[in-house]
C-alpha cells in the first residue's frame, strides 16, 4: 500500500492500538508490522482467524501465552555456537513449557476451530531439551548440584573446605585478643574470601591479607593467615567448578543450538498467532465486525465508525472518570457509504467543516484494515473489495486560505496518484479544485474527475466548488453526497446523506455569527441572480435522486439480513453433519471395543482413563476398571482411546544425562 496514503490515513496509530491487546512481545511486534495485503487468500484467511479467535474468546477459550518471551536472538546466538548464561537458558526452558501448553490449546481447539487448530502445524516438539536444561537449571538459572557428577564431587568439596575455615573462624572468634579488635563479633565474606573485621587501630596486631576497607577507613577486613592455605584450596576448587559450570551451559546451548531452525519457526507462530490474539480482542472491545470481502469493487459501509476517533473518545472519558466533556462529543457518529455497484465515484459537497474529511479517512481506514485481517469497526453485512491500492491526497480541511506551494504539492500528488491507479484501486481526494481561482479550480477538478472515471477505479472526493456539484448529473458512474451540518452549533453531524447535494450555508453561517443582515440580504439577492432558473431543476434532481438512494439502502439492508440468515443455517447445517459424522465414528469404535482397550467415562471425568475388563453384548454392558474399582457401564456411554492423541504423540522424550558427554 502507499506510504504516503498510510501516513494521512495515521494507519500506524491504528496498528499501535492492536498491539496494545498483544499477550507478549512477540505479538505486540508483529502488529506493529501489519501491512495491508493485495492477495484474496491471503486476506480471507486473516479475517477468518480473527473471527475464529473472536469467537474462541467469547468462549472463554484464551490462549495460554504466560511465559512466552522473545528469545529469538540468544536462540540464534545458540545457533552460530555460542554460549548462553543459565538465566537466557532458564528463560528459553520457560518458553518451551510456554510453547507444550500452546501446543496443546491448539490441538484442543482443532475441531470446533480448524483454522486456529491447523497452526499448530508451525508448533514443533521440544521435550528433550527442555528436560535437558530442566535437568541442569533450577527456576531462577542456578545451575543444579545434579546437572554433572563432576559438578556434584567439586560442590561437596567446596563445601568441606568452607566447613573447616569456618570452624577455624569460629574457633578465633571465641579468643579474647581476637575479640578485642573485631568491628563486630562474627566473620564476614569479600567475594570468595572469608574476612574478619579488624578495627584500623589493631590493624598489625593479627597476620593475614586486607582485602577491603570500609567506607570510613575504620574498619580492615583481613583474611587470617591460619585459614589462607584451607582459601587457596577453596579458590581452586571454585575455579575448577566454574569451568564445569560453563561446559554444562556451553553443552545446553549446544542442545538449543541444534533445534534452532524450528524453535525459530515456532516463535514465528506463536508471534502469529498472538497478533491474531490481539486482532480478536481489538475487534471484541470495539464492537467490530468481519467485512464481506469481494473482488467486484463493492463498497456498502453499514454504520461505519472511525477507529481512531473512538479511540480519542474512549480516551477523553477515562481521563475524566467517566465524566462527559459537553465541550467535545461523546461518540462517534457512524456513517453508511456505498460504492461500487451503481456508481464508482462519489463526489461529497457542503461546507468547510471537517466532516467531508471523517467520512473520507473513515473509508479509506477501513479498507486497509480489512486487508489486514482485522475486523472493521462497522455493523454486520459491510461489504468491502479486495484492491490493489489506497491512494489519498488529503490537506488541512481546516486551512483557511491555501498558498500556492501548498497548492503545488496537491496537484504533485494528485498527478501521482493518478499514475498509479489502477481498476482495482480506491482513490480519496480531499478538497478537489480549491486553492486557486475557483472557475480554474472547477476546470481543473471536471478534468481530474474525467481521468478517474476512463481508469475505473472507485472514487471519493470532497469539494466546496459548486461547479463540480453538477458533475454527477452528467456522469452515470458518479453520485453525489453530503455531509448534515448544524447551522446552530456550526458543528457537521457527520451523517452522510448519498444522493444529496451539499449546501454551503455561508448565508445561514453569517447570520448566525451576526452579520448585519442588510449584507446577508443582499448576498442573497446576488445568489438568486447568479443561479437563475436552474434552483426548480436542481431540486427536482436532487429529489429523485434522494427517494432512489433510500430505496436503495432499504434494497441492501434487506439483503444483508438476508444473508446472515443464510449463513446462520449454513453453519447450523454443518455443525449437525459434523457432530453426524463424529457420533458415526463414534458408534464404529465402541462397536471394535475389546478386552485391554483404554476409554473414559464421562460421569467419572475425563481424566480419569479406565481399561476395559470385559463385554458383554447382550446387555451391551461393559466392566470398566478405574483405579482400583471396577464398574458395569452401558457401551454407549464409554468413550474409546483409540486413537492416539496430540498429546501422546508428542509424549516428551527422556532427556540425555550430561554425564554420557563428559571425559
Amino acid at each position: 500500500m502507499d506510504t504516503h496514503t498510510r501516513e494521512l490515513l495515521e494507519f500506524d496509530k491504528v496498528r499501535q492500538l492492536v498491539a496494545g491487546y498483544a499477550a507478549c512481545a512477540l505479538g505486540k511486534a508483529e502488529a506493529a508490522r501489519l501491512e495491508p495485503s493485495g492477495e484474496p487468500g491471503v486476506i480471507r484467511q486473516a479475517q477468518a482467524l480473527t473471527s475464529e479467535m473472536a469467537d474462541a474468546l467469547m468462549s472463554g477459550l484464551s490462549p495460554p501465552f504466560g511465559g512466552v518471551h522473545d528469545v529469538r536472538p540468544n536462540v540464534r546466538r545458540a545457533q552460530t555456537g555460542a554460549c548462553l548464561e543459565a538465566e537466557e537458558l532458564a528463560e528459553i526452558v520457560e518458553v518451551l513449557g510456554a510453547i507444550a501448553e500452546i501446543d496443546r490449546w491448539l490441538a484442543r481447539l482443532a475441531d470446533s476451530f480448524p483454522r486456529l487448530g491447523a497452526l499448530q502445524q508451525g508448533v514443533g516438539e521440544f521435550s528433550g531439551v527442555a528436560s535437558a536444561i530442566r535437568g541442569c537449571l533450577d527456576e531462577r538459572g542456578t545451575v543444579l548440584d545434579s546437572a554433572s557428577r563432576r559438578l556434584s564431587n567439586l560442590r561437596r568439596e567446596i563445601g568441606e573446605v568452607e566447613q573447616r575455615i569456618q570452624d577455624t573462624l569460629k574457633r578465633m572468634l571465641r579468643s579474647p585478643e581476637i575479640k578485642r579488635i573485631l568491628r563486630y563479633p562474627n566473620f564476614t565474606m569479600v567475594g570468595h574470601h572469608y574476612v574478619l573485621p579488624i578495627a584500623k587501630d589493631h590493624r598489625g596486631e593479627i597476620e593475614g591479607s586486607v582485602h577491603r576497607t570500609s567506607a570510613s577507613n575504620e574498619t580492615v577486613y583481613i583474611e587470617p593467615r591460619a585459614i589462607a592455605e584451607q582459601s587457596a584450596q577453596l579458590s581452586y576448587l571454585r575455579s575448577k567448578e566454574e569451568k564445569e559450570v560453563r561446559r554444562i551451559l556451553r553443552w545446553l546451548s549446544a542442545q538449543v543450538g541444534q533445534v534452532a531452525d524450528s524453535l525459530l519457526g515456532t516463535l514465528e507462530t506463536l508471534a502469529e498467532l498472538d497478533c491474531v490474539f490481539a486482532r480478536a480482542r481489538y475487534s471484541l472491545d470495539y464492537r467490530m465486525t468481519a467485512p464481506d470481502l469481494n473482488t467486484e469493487g463493492e463498497f456498502a459501509l453499514r454504520a461505519a465508525r472511525h477507529p481512531l476517533l473512538e479511540a480519542l473518545v474512549r480516551d477523553r472519558l477515562k481521563r475524566s472518570g467517566g465524566v462527559p466533556d459537553p465541550r467535545f462529543p461523546n461518540e462517534v457518529v457512524p456513517i453508511d457509504v456505498h460504492l461500487g455497484a451503481r456508481f464508482k465515484m462519489l463526489i461529497i459537497t457542503g461546507p468547510n467543516t471537517g466532516g467531508k474529511t471523517v467520512a473520507l479517512k473513515t473509508v479509506g481506514l477501513l479498507a486497509m484494515m480489512a486487508q489486514c485481517g482485522l475486523h472493521v469497526p462497522a455493523r454486520q453485512g459491510s461489504r468491502l473489495p479486495i484492491l490493489d491500492h489506497v491512494l489519498a491526497d488529503i490537506g488541512d480541511e481546516q486551512s483557511l486560505e491555501q498558498s500556492l506551494s501548498t497548492f503545488s504539492s496537491h496537484v504533485r500528488r494528485v498527478s501521482e496518484v493518478l499514475a498509479t491507479a489502477t481498476s482495482r484501486s480506491l482513490v480519496l481526494l480531499d478538497e478537489l479544485g480549491a486553492g486557486t481561482d475557483p472557475a480554474e479550480g472547477a476546470a481543473l477538478g471536471r478534468a481530474i474527475l474525467d481521468e478517474l472515471d476512463s481508469i475505473g477505479c472507485l472514487a471519493i472526493v470532497t469539494t466546496h466548488i459548486g461547479d463540480l456539484k453538477t458533475y454527477a448529473f452528467t456522469n452515470a458512474r458518479a453520485e453525489n453526497a453530503a455531509v448534515e451540518f448544524d447551522v446552530e452549533s456550526l458543528r457537521p453531524l457527520f451523517h452522510v446523506r448519498i444522493g444529496d447535494i451539499g449546501q454551503s450555508n455561508a448565508l445561514r453561517i453569517a447570520r448566525r455569527l451576526n452579520m448585519p443582515e442588510h449584507l446577508i440580504e443582499r448576498a442573497g439577492a446576488y445568489l438568486e441572480r447568479t443561479r437563475g432558473d436552474q434552483v426548480p431543476e436542481w431540486d427536482l434532481i436532487q429529489k429523485m435522486r434522494r427517494e432512489a438512494e433510500q430505496a436503495r439502502q432499504a434494497a441492501l439492508a434487506a439483503q444483508a439480513e438476508a444473508q446472515r440468515t443464510k449463513e446462520a443455517l449454513d453453519q447450523r447445517l454443518a455443525d449437525l453433519q459434523r457432530q453426524t459424522e463424529n457420533d458415526f465414528r463414534l458408534d464404529e469404535a465402541r462397536a471394535r471395543l475389546q478386552p485391554g482397550d483404554r476409554v473414559v467415562v464421562p460421569r467419572f471425568g475425563y481424566d480419569r482413563p479406565g481399561r476395559v475388563v470385559k463385554i458383554d453384548p447382550r446387555k451391551q454392558t461393559a466392566s470398566v476398571a478405574i483405579g482400583s474399582m471396577k464398574w458395569d457401564v452401558p457401551i454407549a456411554e464409554l468413550v474409546p482411546q483409540l486413537v492416539r492423541t496430540p498429546e501422546a504423540a508428542k509424549a516428551p522424550k527422556p532427556a540425555r544425562r550430561i554425564d554420557e558427554f563428559e571425559g
